[in-house]
């Protein structure tokens, strides 16, 4: 698995310990999810821009 340096306030990087504390796993755990759930967020975003986009183009061509 590749690292990465990352810079984070220290007031922010206390919150994340903090809950992963509560939810007994790693930064790194509590990390690669918020990035997992960020990441497929934005598919979901692009493919609803995507249709909603193919559906005025099928208006227009009507």
């Amino acid at each position: 698995m590749a690292k990465v340096l990352l810079s984070i306030p220290e007031k922010f990087l206390n919150q994340i310990d903090e809950i992963a504390n509560q939810e007994q796993r790693t930064r790194s755990e509590l990390i690669r999810e918020a990035l997992r759930t960020y990441m497929k967020r934005n598919v979901m975003f692009d493919v609803k821009k995507s249709n909603e986009q193919a559906e005025i183009l099928d208006k227009l061509l009507d």
